[in-house]
């Protein structure tokens, strides 16, 4: 204890600050002599197009080799006008709500059965529905219709944002 009182200056001001030890680095200065073991071509090698100033080859570049990008075959298409379903199956359905209620895509995100995602919901018919539920969602299967009125139930389609009702006539007949 003692020993550190008298380590520390008897008050710290802008005349008695230092940086801490091993904080600063002496900057390499390169090209300054061969006695610096960085002098003459710098740590930069010979001659070339990677000794001079602004090294300029492109990511991927492979000497005039066909790069790796160029070589394999491209594939695949991603739609613009791709719309994915968050999906939930009736045996969720029927374990989470109680007789008589409304599912909506806001209830199925309170009860934690659909992330907010984009907010379109399909309703799968995998698994069994003892309750007469008023289900609206976005797309139903033929199942889940099925089964949903044969529980007592109805299933109602939300109108999807965007989709268009009637199908475009072409060549005016």
């Amino acid at each position: 204890m003692a020993q550190d009182a008298q380590a520390l200056p008897a008050r710290i001001g802008l005349d008695n600050l230092e940086p801490s030890e091993g904080s600063r680095k002496i900057r390499v200065r390169r090209g300054r002599g061969t006695g610096s073991g960085l002098g003459k071509t710098a740590g930069r090698g010979g001659k070339g197009q990677t000794a001079r100033s602004g090294k300029g080859r492109r990511r991927g570049f492979e000497g005039g080799q066909m790069p790796l990008y160029r070589r394999l075959p491209k594939f695949g298409f991603k739609s613009p006008f791709k719309r994915e379903f968050d999906v939930v199956n009736i045996f969720a359905l029927d374990s989470h709500f109680s007789n008589g209620e409304t599912v909506d895509p806001v209830k199925l995100i309170e009860k934690g059965l659909i992330k907010n995602g984009n907010g379109l919901v399909k309703i799968l018919g995998e698994g069994k529905l003892t309750k007469n539920l008023i289900v609206k969602a976005h797309k139903f299967s033929k199942s889940a219709i099925q089964k949903i009125n044969q529980a007592g139930g109805q299933a109602e389609e939300i109108k999807i944002p965007g989709e268009r009702i009637e199908e475009l006539k072409i060549g005016g007949g």
